[in-house]
Order: structure tokens, then sequence, then C-alpha cells
């Protein structure tokens, strides 16, 4: 337990928390979700969050722990969606958590669970003041949107890409994006100042998941 977490903790503080993250889509299929994470990690992401709101517990331990194990194997962290005492039991790196998984008053309680090692990722929304508690309560980053019209979420609150900077400037954390990014439209919410941009769809359901990754890849690599 202790060289796991002297691991965990090596990683966070070697690897930058940017890039393409990748977020998994709903599917109770193991092995088929297996494989698309697998063609992303081989496109070159390296910060995934295993999510699934329709799974069963077993189905989700079982999964998430699968993810972990394709995740170390490429050298990537894995994050796990709304559930902190998973994330523990598992060895995950870390969890991000939204509005309904904890009150913003409990945020420190799962910072201090997950420990100095781990990341705590919280989402914000369009509420600037959440953001202001995570930063508070010691989150590693704050995620903002959706920032377009989400297949995902279709009635998800929108955000101003605004919030992006705005937010690194106040609180001199990570900003991840989410909802509704394209790789048309990424680089305009790279350039409002998103760190990370949170993908599903357009990268789970592109034709070929590891170019599609790629191609992502070389937004943060310019020549």
């Amino acid at each position: 337990m202790k060289i796991a977490m002297t691991m965990t903790v090596a990683i966070k503080q070697i690897m930058k928390i940017e890039g393409l993250y990748a977020v998994t889509p709903d599917d109770a299929l193991l092995p088929r979700l297996s494989g698309l994470v697998r063609m992303a990690l081989e496109g070159g992401v390296r910060l995934v969050q295993y999510r699934n709101k329709t799974a069963s517990p077993a189905l989700r331990r079982a999964q998430a722990a699968e993810m972990l194990r394709i995740c170390r194997a490429a050298g990537a962290r894995l994050m796990i969606n709304d559930d902190v005492a998973l994330a523990l039991e598992i060895g995950a790196d870390g969890a991000h958590l939204g509005r309904d998984d904890l009150s913003e008053c409990s945020l420190a309680d799962a910072r201090k669970a997950l420990g100095s090692g781990r990341i705590l990722g919280v989402s914000c929304y369009d509420e600037m003041a959440r953001a202001e508690a995570a930063a508070n309560a010691g989150a590693d980053y704050l995620a903002f949107g959706s920032v377009f019209v989400s297949a995902t979420k279709p009635g998800a609150v929108r955000a101003p890409m605004s919030l992006l900077g705005e937010a690194r400037r106040r609180f001199g954390l990570p900003v991840a994006a989410i909802g509704g990014i394209t790789l048309e439209t990424a680089p305009q919410v790279l350039t409002a100042g998103a760190d990370m941009l949170a993908v599903i769809s357009d990268l789970f359901d592109a034709p070929d998941i590891r170019a599609r990754a790629a191609a992502y890849g070389k937004l943060w690599h310019h020549s």
C-alpha cells in the first residue's frame, strides 16, 4: 500500500494536468469499453475519466479496475467520476466530483480522503462561486461547461468560455472545458484559457479513435 501511494504521489508531481481528457461513454460491455479506451491511449491520451451513469456497483468496480489496468500499462492516469470511495478502493489517481456528488462544504472531506497524492477535480458548471469553493477546498483542477451544446447532456447549462481564462487568472489552477467539444472547435476553447478538453462523443464516436486522439494531442504540441 505504501509503495502504491508513493507511486501515485510521484505521478501527480511529475505529470502536468493538461491535454485531452478522455471521458468514457456509458457502455455495459467491459470488453468493448476496454477496446475503446485502449485505442484512445494508443492515440496518445494520458488522462482518462471513468464515467458510467448506468452501470451497477459491481459493473462499475469491474470496469474501473480494468480501466486502471490498461491506463497503468500505457503510463496514463485514471480519474473516477462521482466516487471517491471507488477511486481509493482500486488505487486510481483521483476522483472528479459534480454538484450532486458532494455538497461544496464536503469538498474538503473529499480532499482529505484522497490525500495529497491523488487528484481532485470539481465540476463548476457556469459558477465562479463554486470554483472558488473548490479551489479553497484544495481542488487540483476546475471544470467548466457545457461550453457548447452537448450530445451527452443536451439540457446542460451553458458556460461562457470567458470563465476559463478568468478562473485560471483568479485561482492559478488548471482548467478543463467540457460539453460538445469537437476537434474543429477545440482551438478556440484552448485560446479561451482551457488546459484540458474533456471529450466523450467526438473521441469515442470517431471512425478512427487512435487518429482522433492523436489529432487532439497535436493541439498542445505546436512546432
